[in-house]
């Protein structure tokens, strides 16, 4: 019996470690260079993970009103551009249980052509919206020695809780894209 053959999703991935919550909102700001409208961005990673940061400094590099903050419990904010870009769509589907039926409500399907649409904790529930996509994981990495202070405040807290931060562009969109260069 013949299998049926599958064809391969594009995939460009690179592995960023970052070390302080001031890095992590830089790494957002090197992303959005790389964002257009159109583009769906998953961010996934445990609580506190550092998703808000990132989200943050992509508001930063695209040049959007308002301040960045978690939407858990609004679900969504739309901040427009100052500049005549795309609009950023902030989602935090961490109080949504169920798939894209679900996220229908937020209308996401509309916003994404002439946005920028960032979900945190969106895996498994977005994908459908479109075959291109970043995917965007944090992780802890601890035990790794980093001369840098990495408390939120700055100071040096003695611990050691540096990020991980693996970048995945699935579909078409990311196969040329150098995910690697972004710092």
């Amino acid at each position: 019996m013949h299998e049926p053959t599958q064809t391969a999703t594009p995939r460009a991935q690179a592995r960023i470690t970052v070390s302080t919550p001031e890095r992590m909102r830089e790494l957002g700001r090197g992303l959005a260079g790389l964002l257009r409208a159109g583009d769906l961005v998953l961010l996934s990673g445990e609580l506190g993970a550092g998703k808000t940061t990132l989200a943050r400094g992509l508001g930063e590099g695209l040049g959007v009103r308002g301040a960045v903050t978690s939407p858990t419990f609004v679900i969504a904010r739309v901040h427009p551009s100052t500049g005549g870009g795309p609009p950023l769509v902030h989602v935090d589907a961490y109080r949504l249980g169920g798939g894209l039926e679900e996220m229908e409500d937020l209308d996401l399907d509309v916003s994404l052509p002439e946005s920028v649409v960032v979900v945190e904790w969106g895996e498994g529930k977005v994908e459908e919206l479109t075959e291109d996509r970043l995917h965007v994981v944090i992780g802890r990495t601890l035990g790794t020695d980093v001369p840098e202070p990495r408390s939120d405040d700055g100071a040096d807290d003695g611990g050691v809780d540096v990020r991980a931060v693996t970048l995945t562009g699935v579909g078409p969109r990311w196969a040329d894209v150098d995910l690697s260069a972004v710092t």
